[in-house]
């Protein structure tokens, strides 16, 4: 009987198993793709830097420093946009061709802002904006109309220590108003109310004129009836007035000026009658005509969705900068991000857009500073040197940095 035939064929040999430190080192030393990007680094105080210098900085810096930086971007996107910069498309009807028309068309620039801000330091710089003619329209709330002309009538203080803690019982004894850590004395609402009841007797007037001297009256026009009645220079709608720039209020009834209303439907007969949808055909039609768009939005509520939804007749705006301290996870419109507002249609698919998670007191001055006051001071500059040359090329550099 034969013997058997040994096997000569060997199993494959077993690496042996990482050892539990060999494992955690490569758990922890995970090999990295090849990456190449902006690179984190900020401002060296060992060197003196000016204000755009550091405003350049930001962008390297990370979380909101980089909104702001982008920020700063998009809104000089708005500023220098020409309808000159894009191809012309001979296929649409309504196309512009002459070149001198086309080089002075620019983007339609929305700026938005709660009633607080107008209370704060922000109003100078917002009037500074309208007194110039940086933006197309405002959108506010009645605290950002009534806000701007009280402060003509008398001051707003900043709390002791600049301390949102104080007793409101106490103050509501003392006859002071707080806003924050704003103090407001109600004496200013009293001139107030002193001021704008003659005006609006007079509008009553008109409004029941017949034929062509009858005013339909209309938040925007009640609104810059005020502007141009306040006459100060100070003023954010005085500078709207005298540079015909509209300033849509949807909620004008809420606030004091809305208390004023209030009380003359009570010695008026008939009362003063607003015409609250001839606003929001004049602003959809605004944003529908607008070759590009941007809006600017600080804060939420009435003025952030106001503004955004006239987008959504334009199928979105083009640049959108929101500043605010909202969160989303309430599901409110005031914290949602931009992401939300392009599933509306109310920011452009292809659109660019940021959010400064922030308190607009602190960044918009910065903002503003880093876009068209940089471009005002440069130009101011110009016109300085170009007054013993010839003026024009110094006007010419203002009328740029104003659009």
């Amino acid at each position: 009987m034969a013997s058997p035939v040994a096997s000569t064929s060997t199993a494959p040999a077993t690496a042996p198993a990482p050892s539990a430190a060999d494992q955690a080192k490569a758990n922890v030393f995970v090999q990295s793709e090849n990456y190449d990007g902006t690179r984190i680094q900020g401002p060296d105080f060992n060197h003196e830097h000016s204000l755009q210098q550091l405003l350049d900085s930001y962008q390297r810096i990370g979380f909101q420093a980089n909104g702001l930086a982008r920020a700063i971007e998009l809104i000089d996107k708005m500023r220098n946009w020409r309808l000159s910069d894009e191809p012309i498309n001979p296929d649409l009807q309504t196309e512009e061709l002459d070149p001198q028309v086309r080089a002075a068309t620019k983007c339609s620039i929305f700026l938005g802002y709660t009633s607080n801000l107008v209370s704060s330091g922000l109003r100078d710089i917002i009037r500074f904006l309208v007194q110039h003619r940086y933006v197309s329209c405002l959108v506010t709330t009645a605290g950002g109309i009534e806000e701007d002309l009280i402060k003509c009538l008398g001051p707003t203080f900043l709390a002791p220590r600049g301390d949102f803690n104080h007793d409101g019982a106490n103050l509501r004894r003392r006859g002071l108003n707080r806003i924050g850590n704003l103090l407001v004395p109600n004496d200013n609402y009293c001139k107030f109310e002193d001021w704008v009841m003659p005006i609006l007797d007079q509008m009553v007037v008109e409004q029941e004129k017949d034929g062509d001297a009858k005013v339909r009256w209309t938040p925007s026009k009640v609104i810059d009836r005020l502007g141009k009645e306040i006459n100060d220079e100070s003023s954010i709608l005085y500078w709207c007035h005298k540079n015909q720039i509209p300033v849509f209020c949807p909620a004008l009834t809420d606030g004091s000026l809305g208390d004023m209303m209030y009380f003359h439907t009570y010695k008026s007969e008939p009362p003063l009658s607003v015409d609250i949808v001839g606003d929001i055909r004049r602003l959809n039609d605004l944003s529908i005509k607008s070759k590009k768009a941007g809006m600017i939005i600080l804060g939420g509520g009435v003025c952030k969705h106001q503004i955004a939804n006239s987008m959504l007749f334009r199928n979105g705006a083009d640049f959108s900068v929101y500043i605010n301290t909202g969160q989303e996870f309430d599901g409110s419109d005031s914290g949602a991000r931009p992401d939300e507002a392009v599933s509306w249609g109310k920011i452009r698919i292809d659109g660019e857009s940021v959010k400064v998670y922030a308190d607009a007191t602190l960044v918009f001055p910065l903002v503003v500073a880093g876009t068209w006051g940089k471009a005002h001071w440069e130009a101011q500059a110009a016109a300085g040197r170009g007054a013993g040359a010839g003026a024009g090329a110094g006007e010419k550099q203002q009328e740029e940095a104003r659009a």
